[in-house]
């Protein structure tokens, strides 16, 4: 599995997005195309340039899950796109 980050900051964590309820919610993908294909479109919406990274999918779900972070699977089927009002943190 795949997540994203800011290229240079992986260590400040990963990217995510707000959800409705505004909490901050990792998108883990599946497959390595469809992260890169995120990070393509954030970074033509004007995000630092981004960095794919592989995880392994129990530590970072089990990690998540520890300290109550939301996370989203985004699965092959999954069509995600940048929201348009993220603000980055360069």
């Amino acid at each position: 599995m795949f997540i994203v980050a800011i290229e240079g900051k992986e260590e400040d964590g990963a990217y995510s997005v707000e959800n409705e309820d505004g909490e901050q919610v990792l998108y883990i993908f599946e497959e390595e195309d469809d992260a890169v294909r995120y990070a393509l479109l954030l970074e033509e919406d004007g995000c630092p340039k981004m960095h794919v990274i592989e995880v392994d999918n129990d530590v970072v779900i089990e990690t998540c899950e520890y300290h109550g972070h939301e996370y989203s699977i985004i699965t092959k089927e999954d069509i995600v796109i940048p929201p348009q009002d993220h603000d980055f943190v360069s």
